[in-house]
């Protein structure tokens, strides 16, 4: 009996590191907070069009009158139906920074904001449509959030979106969430993050950007983990040694 304790005990102790093995973006050495000021300093400011985005294309004549008309007079059945048409298209700048619009053809969007992407475009429809007026939208902007909140990925409805607002979109921090310890992949570059404390959110809440990835590191209990795991086994061992006891007093 005492060597089955024993044996259970350095289950139990061995498993304390096992469970630690699902931590990923680990750091080699120390991270400070001040590492991220410079990126978060980057950051800040509209969004620059990046090839593989995917655009949708709104162009009204007019300089937009019917985006602002009160009386509701230029709005009609068939219009909306067009509207939901023109919708269904979506152009993607390609790997040379180019998009193909119809009627204007090829046209070079990548590394401009959108505001001055709309203003290039509006130039070029000018020649078709006197007064052209011009709105375009990032389709396929997001993050992704993965660890302790599990893997979820969150569209960027909004330019200059911070990681509170993302993070609140995945449901925010629970119990089994480290908030001193989130970590922030882009690119080749992992960043730690601590919303643990006030002055930890002000030097790290940057703004993300499109395919960024949030890991939230988990809280691990190794002793209730390995209980829950052990718990089958041991009620099967107790389950034995009572049958082994009833046979034996027979």
């Amino acid at each position: 009996m005492n060597r089955l304790v024993f044996i259970i005990l350095i289950a139990v102790l061995s498993s304390c590191k096992a469970y630690k093995q699902d931590i990923m973006f680990r750091f080699d050495d120390e991270f400070t907070e001040e590492d991220l000021s410079k990126v978060t300093d980057e950051v800040e400011g509209n969004y620059e069009l990046k090839r593989n985005d995917i655009l949708l294309l709104d162009v009204f004549t007019h300089n937009g009158e019917r985006l602002i008309d009160p009386n509701l007079e230029l709005v009609s059945g068939p219009a909306q139906q067009q509207q939901q048409f023109k919708d269904r298209f979506q152009y993607v700048i390609q790997s040379d920074g180019i998009v193909t619009f119809p009627m204007i053809g090829n046209i070079e969007l990548a590394g401009m904001t959108l505001f001055a992407a709309e203003n290039k475009v509006a130039e070029k429809f000018d020649d078709v449509y006197k007064g052209s007026f011009v709105k375009l939208r990032i389709t396929n902007r997001r993050v992704f959030v993965l660890g302790a909140p599990g893997g979820k990925v969150i569209p960027l409805q909004n330019e200059n979106t911070n990681l509170v607002e993302v993070l609140a979109s995945a449901e925010g921090l629970d119990l089994g969430s480290k908030a001193q310890n989130i970590r922030l992949v882009r690119g080749d570059d992992v960043y730690q993050i601590n919303l643990a404390t006030i002055s930890g959110m002000k030097k790290t809440n940057m703004i993300v950007e499109p395919g960024d990835i949030i890991y939230i590191e988990p809280w691990r209990r190794p002793w209730l983990e390995t209980l829950r795991d052990v718990s089958p086994a041991l009620s099967l061992v107790s389950s034995v040694l009572t049958l082994i006891v009833v046979v034996q007093n027979l």
